[in-house]
């Protein structure tokens, strides 16, 4: 029986277990061999490479497969009810969470931080900015992973006329099926490299940047990275028990660590995408949920983002001297950081323009940039890590609020045929 059980421990936890080893032995690599570990760095960009070019056509596959393959609209305007509802539910938790530790431990109390110069930020013009975080003025502009927003809003809008065009003999469903069967076998073979390419990936991170993390930032990591973690083990838990019951707990637990480690290695939920997709699937999320609710999410479901952001809000308001305080405040703060998450993009770098929100909205000087943008880096493994896995219990949730409490029993079978 002892015997049975390490079997069962080994074939559910293998891949994570193989893939975490290599982040660790990266990231010791890393610390031994300092900035020298940068030569490392190609084996990891090849890696991440790979997925970057994989998820262009993968998002527009699985998303149009999904919709064209629908004949009840009403599905379709349920999921995407019932994903919104979620994503703003999860993000004002998230939000409220990292209001109530910042205000018991404020990130920049005692901060002694050089105000460096910076140049004059340009006005942000906020409905520019969601014309163009869902539309592009030319098609090529699509077929680029830093639009994926108005990627998505294509894929739905191409997957809805499949759908609505073809009937149930549509051979360009089907083509689309087919197509996204073979994209995530590509996933596949791309993620055997995974180990090695995200090992090098974060040797190189490790011994390029770990001298940053002990600098005057320290305090707000040792207040973010807990929150984090302890987000991912509690709120994750009762989010996928609410989804399946302790059977969708375990579900989760056992399948979220391979995306969990790929996003905090890569910063990039686009990245994990594909990660996602299968562990959705092991998990038994129905194929036409998993494949809207995942892309949709690696954008526009940014619970890590709505934790850091309101850190760097209340990082700014300790660093010039404002009380971090107040409803009005707090709410402010909320909305913020709900809108900085569905504008960024899921991209390394994208919180820039959330960050730039933030001194522009607030009101403070361009100064303050320079200050928030290393917070930014800073924490975005974590963050990230929260973002991407928190899509795959988003897609539970989704689940069970469409197709009942017993959703994981109805779909075992037919998914394990599906994965087999």
């Amino acid at each position: 029986m002892m015997t049975l059980k390490k079997q069962t421990f080994w074939k559910n936890y293998r891949f994570p277990l193989i893939l975490l080893s290599g982040i660790i032995i990266g990231s010791i690599i890393g610390l031994i061999m300092g900035e020298k570990a940068v030569v490392l760095k190609p084996f990891g960009q090849v890696f991440i490479n790979l997925m970057f070019t994989a998820v262009v056509p993968l998002v527009f596959i699985t998303i149009s497969s999904a919709v064209g393959s629908m004949l009840n609209m009403k599905r379709l305007g349920k999921i995407l009810g019932n994903m919104l509802l979620v994503f703003c539910v999860t993000g004002i938790i998230a939000s409220i969470i990292i209001i109530t530790v910042v205000s018991i431990f404020p990130p920049a109390a005692g901060a002694n931080i050089a105000l460096e110069a910076a140049e004059e930020l340009e006005t942000i013009d906020l409905g520019e900015q969601i014309v163009k975080a869902i539309t592009v003025p030319d098609f090529v502009g699509l077929l680029s992973k830093a639009n994926m927003l108005p990627l998505i809003v294509f894929s739905i809008l191409f997957g809805y006329c499949v759908s609505t065009t073809g009937g149930e003999e549509n051979k360009v469903a089907k083509g689309l099926d087919a197509l996204s069967k073979i994209f995530m076998k590509l996933i596949g073979i791309i993620m055997l490299y995974a180990p090695i390419g995200l090992g090098a990936y974060f040797a190189a991170l490790i011994g390029e940047f770990g001298p940053q993390l002990l600098g005057a930032y320290m305090k707000a990591m040792l207040i973010y990275y807990p929150v984090c973690f302890l987000y991912f083990i509690v709120a994750f838990a009762g989010y996928s028990y609410f989804a399946g019951g302790k059977e969708g707990t375990t579900a989760c637990f056992r399948n979220i660590m391979p995306p969990a480690v790929t996003a905090f290695a890569t910063g990039s939920s686009i990245a994990t995408l594909p990660v996602n997709l299968k562990a959705a699937q092991k998990i038994g999320v129905p194929k036409d949920i998993r494949e809207i609710i995942l892309p949709i999410g690696a954008t526009m479901h940014m619970d890590g983002t709505c934790l850091s952001s309101i850190l760097k809000i209340s990082f700014l308001f300790g660093v010039f001297g404002q009380e971090f305080a107040g409803i009005g405040t707090f709410a402010t703060a909320i909305i913020i950081s709900v809108l900085g998450g569905v504008v960024m993009s899921g991209v390394p770098g994208g919180g820039l323009i959330g960050e730039m929100l933030i001194v522009n909205l607030y009101g403070f000087p361009p100064e303050a940039f320079p200050i928030i943008a290393t917070i930014g880096f800073l924490v975005d493994p974590p963050a990230t890590m929260v973002n991407a896995s928190g899509d795959t219990v988003s897609s539970m949730m989704v689940t069970r609020l469409v197709e009942g409490k017993e959703w994981m029993k109805k779909n075992r079978e037919t998914e394990i045929d599906e994965v087999a």
